[in-house]
């Protein structure tokens, strides 16, 4: 199955990572009874966090499934808001820092150009406090990236809100039983189940299923459109004149 379809991988993906996302669809449409299936879908809003492989079964079932092809990517999402908040909480000693580098930078440059103002910038004193200031900034910028992309998925309770079984598909053997989230199941690349998923008792109305069926739609469309190099924008079509002739 997954050959026939091969265009459908993102460019970023690995063939692993691809094969998963197909066993998972698999598991969800033979074993779940799932008739709706959605590959990147994107259950919380157009800002929100993106569902490797969604599918809605019998009785408005909505399971959520992640794909993890190695070690690193599952510890990269299993991170607690307590942890999250430590992380943030970091925020002011790194600004303080960077803030003190740069001062000692500016006087530094000012008493260079004094002392020497014909090469002020091959004196040891500037050269080591650019240095400094250049690995400081360094680091604040690499806290801010690990801050924007810190992720507690597995314990969110708002993305544990989003389906009745969350489950985590990995490779044989990759996961043990014991490192498998709370309120997660695991399931490996032959479809088969390792752990059982706990039911969570979530708030479903009948626009709760609606916009979870709209998000697989969407998810879908876009990428076969992108299959079929078909142009769109996310933000919205974009309506050439000729939509517009009968």
């Amino acid at each position: 199955m997954v050959d026939g379809i091969g265009s459908f991988k993102r460019g970023n993906e690995t063939d692993l990572t691809y094969g998963l996302k197909w066993a998972a669809w698999e598991w969800l449409y033979n074993c779940s009874g799932c008739r709706s299936i959605g590959l990147e879908v994107k259950l919380e809003g157009p800002a929100g966090r993106v569902i490797d492989v969604v599918g809605v079964g019998r009785g408005n079932i909505i399971y959520a499934i992640e794909i993890k092809g190695s070690r690193a990517d599952l510890f990269r999402d299993d991170h607690g808001p307590d942890d999250q908040a430590k992380l943030v909480s970091r925020r002011p000693v790194v600004e303080q820092r960077r803030e003190l580098v740069e001062e000692i930078f500016r006087r530094a440059t000012e008493f260079a150009r004094q002392e020497d103002p014909d090469n002020w910038e091959s004196t040891e004193i500037y050269r080591q406090a650019k240095a400094d200031h250049e690995r400081v900034t360094h680091q604040e910028a690499a806290y801010n990236q690990r801050l924007e992309r810190y992720s507690i998925k597995f314990r969110d309770a708002k993305f544990l809100a989003l389906a009745d079984y969350h489950y985590i598909m990995a490779p044989k053997g990759l996961i043990r039983r014991h490192e498998v989230p709370p309120w997660w199941g695991l399931l490996d690349d032959t479809s088969a189940v390792v752990v059982p998923a706990p039911r969570k008792d979530i708030r479903k109305n009948t626009g709760f299923i609606s916009n979870v069926l709209r998000a697989i739609g969407r998810a879908n469309t876009s990428s076969m459109m992108r299959q079929y190099r078909v142009t769109f924008q996310e933000s919205g079509a974009v309506f050439p004149d000729r939509c517009w002739e009968y």
